[in-house]
Formats: C-alpha cells, structure tokens, sequence
C-alpha cells in the first residue's frame, strides 16, 4: 500500500511541470492577446491535429494533461486534443525498449498510433465544422472564473500559473492515489485474465483497460503482447486509448460534459475498430 502512495506521488510530480507550462502560456496569452492574435490562433488552429498527433508521440503522459487544459480554454480544437490522446505513448516505449525490441518496430508502432492521432484529428474537426459546433473564441478567462482563486487581480503570469498548477496538482494525486489503490486491492492479475480472451470482446475490453487512467493499464497490456498472449491488434486496442490522466483531467477541467462524452467515445471505438482491422490485415 505504502508503494500505491509513492508511485502516485511520482506520477503526479512528472506532470506538474506540463500543468506549471500549460497554465504560464495560458495567463500570458490572458494578459497579452487582443483580437489580431486572437484571429492568428485560430487561423493555424486547423494545423492542431497535425502538430497534437506528432507531438503527442513523445513518451510523455504529460502531454495529455496540457491538451486536456488548452482544449478547455478553446486554445486548441477537438481535434487536436483527440489526435494527442490515441497518439499517447505512455510507459510502452520504455517497457519494449527494456525488452530489446528492436528499435525499428518499437518507431513503427509509435508511428503508427501517430498517424492515427493525425487522420482521426483531422477527420473529427471536419465533422465538427460542418455541423457549426466548433467554437472560435477563446475563453481564457474562464478558468479563473471556474477555479474561483481570484488571481486574475494578480500582477504577472508566475503566481496565476502556481495557484492553477497546484489546484490540478492536487486533483491529481488524488486521482492517482486513488487510482493505484484501486488496482492494488483488485490486483493485476484479473486486468490479465480479461484481456485474455478469444472471441472479438477482447478489443472492446483491451480498449476499456487503456482507458484507465494510470500506467499500470499501458504496463499490462505491452507486457502480454510481448509474452504473446495477446494479438498486435488487441495490443494497439489498447493503446490507442491509453492517454494517461489526459481523459480524467479533461472531465474536471472541460465544464461541457458533451464534449468530454465525445471525445471519450471517439477514442475509445477508434481504439476498438483500430484493433479489429490490425489483426485482419496483418
């Protein structure tokens, strides 16, 4: 139990330098934007699925965090922070990298999934522009208003950006804590078992696992690919969905539940149709 509260220490201290980033830019584009820049933002915010496929490929789940509070303020578009969350390496890279797996498969897989960030990013901001539920302006303010911490009467970007970092930081460790608690009583070994099966409702479980919002659902299904015990399919079903504390930080800091809802099942069929084609193909 004593390691549940470390390793959610941990995990929590990774992401409190992208939360401390994230909310920096968003208070000085608070204090610096006017309409021009305003107008420039959402030229290029077309490009966003693009940039947030690639860059959420870094093996860091704390780009998730930083897509979840952006998207929030209508820095970047649905899109984007859809293509950040199935591109999310999480702990894969490190555990196949561990397991001397060649570093060109390793870089395909990643590739992979990026590219899948990429196209369905694109593809859902399309949708959603037609539809006229793409929304243009940016709302920065509002999450000072939200927090209710007052400190846009503060002077300057650093004390704003640490009372937000610390509101979320927070949250966090509790998630995690929580989280790994959670695991620690039910244990691995029944994370296991489900995904072992042989029918197609493992896509739709392996799907469901990645979604839970801690590395120990990323560990678990790269380690039993890597026994084969599971397809490569079922093996990217889970990945594709697996973007950290990204979802669950997007339902407390996104206030509209129909966009999280969205985003949430947009991951998770792409994730559980990825799956199913990868293992018809190949």
């Amino acid at each position: 139990m004593l390691d549940c509260l470390i390793d959610g220490l941990l995990d929590s201290l990774k992401i409190i330098p992208f939360l401390f980033v994230t909310f920096f830019i968003l208070e000085f584009l608070e204090h610096k934007l006017n309409k021009k820049s305003e107008k420039v933002l959402i030229k290029y915010k077309k490009f966003g699925p693009i940039l947030g496929g690639f860059l959420g490929a870094v093996p860091q789940c704390g780009f998730g965090a930083m897509a979840a509070s952006l998207f929030s303020n209508k820095i970047i578009t649905i899109g984007t922070v859809v293509a950040i969350f199935l591109s999310t390496s999480d702990e894969m890279l490190p555990i196949m990298l561990g397991n001397k797996v060649k570093i060109g498969i390793v870089l395909s897989i990643i590739l992979f999934k990026a590219i899948i960030g990429v196209l369905v990013g694109l593809l859902v901001d399309l949708l959603f522009r037609k539809k006229g539920f793409v929304k243009e302006h940016i709302n920065i303010q509002d999450m000072c208003e939200d927090d209710h911490c007052h400190c846009e009467d503060e002077e300057g970007f650093i004390l704003p950006s640490i009372i937000h970092t610390l509101k979320i930081g927070l949250f966090i460790l509790i998630a995690n804590i929580s989280i790994n608690l959670v695991i620690y009583f039910i244990g691995e070994e029944p994370l296991k078992n489900i995904l072992l099966s042989n029918n197609i409702l493992k896509y739709f479980i392996a799907s469901l696992v990645g979604l839970i919002p801690n590395c120990a659902s990323s560990i678990i299904i790269t380690e039993l690919y890597l026994s084969n015990l599971i397809t490569i399919g079922t093996m990217f079903a889970g990945l594709l969905t697996g973007s950290g504390l990204g979802i669950l930080l997007l339902f407390k800091v996104n206030k509209n539940l129909k966009e999280n809802i969205t985003i949430l099942s947009t991951i998770y069929t792409v994730g559980v149709v990825i799956g199913l084609l990868v293992d018809l193909i190949i």
